[in-house]
């Protein structure tokens, strides 16, 4: 399910909103001025499925090294813009596609209509970000705390400001580590704005329990026609935030294409390193564009049937395991050459 009627919006070369694919974002932690290694991380990103890629600009070396940066990527870069109105319009200036504000932190309703003032000249959407830790103290105080409709009214008040000064080319975000409250937020705005938004869940934490967070609330989320962009804020390299959004989509039957990993859980049955086996086919699996599910079994025994559900799989035995095609055992290989078999008939699926 997706809210096929909110208002599509373009950033670059993509088309989010009105029932077009969820996109997957993440944000570079290298400094932005430094080109070469700015450049760097969004290609592995690239390359690992990053769709939307925000890079920070904090002063005016990083805005002028958008327009560097431009040159040698292939996605949509997002301008980061947290205080200085100025860096928003010179970020713009430099080829940003997008840019991301909270206007109640560039000032005053005159510095908002300049940076609105030269999105509108070059046509760049602009994201309105709210966050539960910078919400505004008279919202606090009116909710006696920070809660999902205070997030919803903050985000709101804001939008509404860039609308009187003529411009809906918008996307908002409104984010909070607290999952349910959320969840709970996106549940209240989306049935309030036809614009598209961006969802995640903001200092999700670590990989363990940022994954677990981020899955959770964004597959609450997202479960419900809600959102058109997402990340997952993780502690880490930026190329496991990729990973972990292409799993949750494809797991809530979002996303199609890339190979599914499955394993069973070991137990005292299981002769082979299944942990080590497993995590290496999850890394090789990442190089190949194949829709398709890949078992991974510790049990020469139960192994060929609680694969059979797989398009492919090995199981592991006494020093040796088994190829398996749809349940049905293939041959018989030493556990030394199992990966390497799995990979040559992975590269013969490929071709």
């Amino acid at each position: 399910m997706v809210r096929e009627h909110t208002k599509v919006i373009r950033i670059g070369m993509q088309v989010i909103g009105g029932g077009n694919p969820v996109l997957i974002q993440s944000m570079t932690n290298t400094k932005t001025n430094d080109v070469a290694a700015t450049v760097e991380q969004i290609h592995r990103l690239e390359a690992a499925g990053c769709e939307i890629i925000r890079c920070t600009v904090p002063d005016m070396d990083a805005a002028k090294a958008v327009a560097q940066i431009k040159k040698e990527i292939s996605i949509p870069l997002v301008a980061d813009i947290h205080f200085d109105y100025k860096m928003a319009i010179a970020a713009m200036e430099n080829g940003a596609d997008k840019i991301r504000i909270n206007p109640g932190n560039i000032g005053s309703r005159d510095k908002v209509a300049e940076v609105v003032r030269v999105a509108r000249e070059r046509g760049i959407p602009i994201r309105v970000g709210v966050n539960s830790g910078s919400l505004e103290k008279e919202l606090v105080e009116k909710y006696q705390g920070v809660t999902a409709q205070g997030l919803v009214e903050s985000a709101l008040d804001k939008v509404r400001l860039i609308e009187d000064l003529g411009y809906d080319n918008l996307v908002i975000s409104i984010k909070s580590s607290d999952v349910m409250m959320c969840v709970r937020a996106h549940e209240l705005l989306a049935g309030q704005t036809d614009y598209p938004l961006h969802v995640g869940i903001t200092e999700a934490g670590t990989i363990t329990s940022g994954n677990i967070k981020s899955a959770v609330g964004l597959g609450i989320i997202l479960n419900q026609g809600i959102g058109d962009t997402i990340r997952v804020s993780l502690t880490g390299d930026p190329v496991e935030e990729i990973k972990s959004a292409k799993l949750i989509l494809r797991t809530l039957g979002l996303r199609k294409g890339g190979i599914e990993v499955v394993s069973c859980p070991t137990c005292g049955r299981t002769n082979i390193d299944l942990i080590g086996l497993a995590n290496q086919v999850e890394t090789m699996v990442q190089g190949y564009d194949l829709d398709i599910k890949v078992a991974v079994m510790g049990c020469a025994v139960n192994g060929p049937g609680e694969a059979k559900e797989a398009d492919i799989g090995i199981a592991g035995g006494i020093g040796e395991g088994l190829l398996i095609k749809k349940g049905e055992i293939v041959k018989k290989v030493p556990e030394h050459a199992l990966l390497a078999t799995l990979k040559e008939e992975l590269d013969a699926w490929k071709k």
